[in-house]
């Protein structure tokens, strides 16, 4: 009987994975964290950024900002360090079920989407096409049914949309409609962001300022173009998000042997620099503004220039950004599970599996681009996006590690156990740790050969492919009102279909 009942229960154990702790991780030993902390101060005191819009030269200048004869800007070391200072070392991000929110900062390993991938890949047919609204709607409602996905930065671009403004509105509604859970967004332009906050305000009961009070989506902002020079539509978008209050997400995406230096280290410490630079520039427009640092060193490979986001190198570069941003007591973001394959096969398990592992052991705050994606962030699949939810399932496990809590190591039950019935299956401690110190997977198969083969002997893919058609059979979430989605369809030109 024990045996059977094992089994039973665990297959209803599919609870919410709460963040785990990381950082036991450490590719860097502490002279050098500090070699490359000091590099990129160097960086900012020295080289410093060109392209700020010419707008926002006064400000930054006036905050203590430098301007070389060239007219790149100089960020001193105590400039710095005083930015990093105040700088929140935790950012809550709400959800539009504002429980289903998150804090960022220190250590706490979340898991997300992310990415804007250009394709769908379609799982019948085997092809590819281009990905639009309804894909993303799609892909961003089945992480509402992820246990070990935290929050949702758009995945796809929604390619039959071809007007920016059409695009940003459509972008967001689509994610605020498909998941309760904290979302991300990006802007086309700084014009886009206030009819979006519009509509969130709407969203949340048409207040004014009723976002700022409770922001569920931050806006994921690439305000460098590698190398160290700032993007001036991306700083302008930055601008309008601080004033608005939207949380935002700072990216550095420099690719090492193309816009960063092919050395492992000196990428590290361009893009720290980088990163940095972001962080300034927010708190110099408002002291204190919830800002996450987004380092993404990404990798080339060097025979052909072309991304390998599934290589060893990035694994390691991601895990050792995220230890220094750890280091630095400032909330992070590295990106992670990047592979490079095509499919849903062999070569992406593996270049998930240890990317996003070794993210999640170093202590990442949050893992963009970690789940779903294929084809080096090209292409979105909604199968690869439930497969991976279990191995992120597996991953946060092991963040976990071995806890010797009260009870844990039980000398009379053992004695009891080895004079007696042999087993621990019937024990009072089996039954209360089998959902709390065990994970179990939703798609992967844990019968033998011979109950593998009699149930239909399908593998993982086929499995997902049947998942993703029974959630998307169930009823959409309800979490956003009708009558405040009807006044929002009203006011705006909303595509996606009711």
């Amino acid at each position: 009987m024990g045996r059977l009942r094992v089994k039973r229960e665990a297959k209803t154990a599919a609870a919410k994975i709460a963040p785990a702790q990381g950082g036991r991780f450490q590719p860097l030993n502490s002279a050098e964290v500090s070699r490359i902390v000091e590099a990129a101060f160097a960086i900012l005191e020295h080289t410093g950024l060109a392209g700020l819009p010419e707008d926002m030269l006064p400000l930054v200048l006036a905050k203590g900002a430098q301007q070389r004869a060239d007219g790149r800007l100089l960020f001193s070391r105590t400039l710095v360090e005083e930015t990093i200072a105040m700088a929140p070392s935790k950012v809550n991000l709400p959800g539009f079920i504002e429980q289903q929110g998150i804090q960022v900062g220190g250590g706490k390993v979340h898991i997300g989407t992310g990415g804007a991938a250009v394709q769908m890949l379609d799982a019948s047919s085997g092809k590819y096409r281009d990905s639009n609204l309804q894909d993303l709607y799609s892909m961003m409602r089945l992480v509402d049914h992820c246990n070990s996905i935290h929050y949702s930065l758009r995945p796809v671009v929604a390619r039959d949309l071809s007007d920016p403004l059409a695009l940003d509105i459509n972008t967001a509604f689509a994610a605020m409609k498909a998941t309760g859970k904290p979302i991300g967004s990006s802007f086309f332009c700084a014009d886009n962001v206030a009819p979006v906050v519009s509509m969130f305000d709407m969203a949340l009961g048409g207040h004014s300022n009723a976002f700022a009070k409770q922001p569920f989506c931050f806006a994921a902002i690439c305000h460098v173009v590698p190398p160290l020079t700032y993007a001036a539509e991306a700083c302008e978008v930055l601008r309008e998000c601080v004033r608005l209050g939207m949380p935002v997400q700072l990216c550095s995406a420099a690719q090492a042997g193309a816009t960063s230096p092919a050395s492992l280290a000196g990428a590290l410490a361009q893009g720290l620099a980088e990163s940095l630079a972001g962080l300034v520039l927010t708190n110099m427009l408002e002291p204190g503004f919830p800002c996450i640092l987004a380092f993404m060193p990404f990798i080339s490979d060097l025979r052909t220039g072309s991304m390998s986001g599934g290589s060893g190198e990035a694994a390691v570069a991601n895990a050792a950004a995220a230890q220094l941003l750890l280091h630095l007591g400032l909330p992070s973001t590295v990106s992670a599970g990047m592979t490079d394959a095509k499919l849903l096969d062999a070569q992406a398990g593996y270049e998930k599996g240890y990317t996003v592992a070794l993210a999640a052991q170093a202590g990442a705050d949050m893992i963009n681009l970690s789940v779903g994606m294929l084809g080096s962030i090209m292409v979105a699949s909604k199968e690869s996006l439930l497969i991976d939810n279990d191995m992120c399932g597996a991953i946060l496990r092991s963040v976990e590690g071995v806890s010797l809590f009260d009870g844990a190591i039980d000398l009379a039950m053992i004695e009891s156990v080895a004079t007696g019935e042999g087993h621990y299956l019937g024990t009072q401690q089996t039954l209360q740790l089998m959902t709390s110190e065990y994970r179990y997977p939703n798609l992967a198969d844990r019968q033998s050969v011979s109950d593998w083969q009699s149930a239909g002997a399908t593998d993982i893919a086929q499995r997902a492919q049947e998942k993703v058609a029974e959630l998307e059979s169930q009823a959409p979430p309800e979490h956003l009102p009708k009558q405040a989605e009807a006044q929002i369809r009203q006011q705006f030109t909303i595509q996606l279909a009711e």
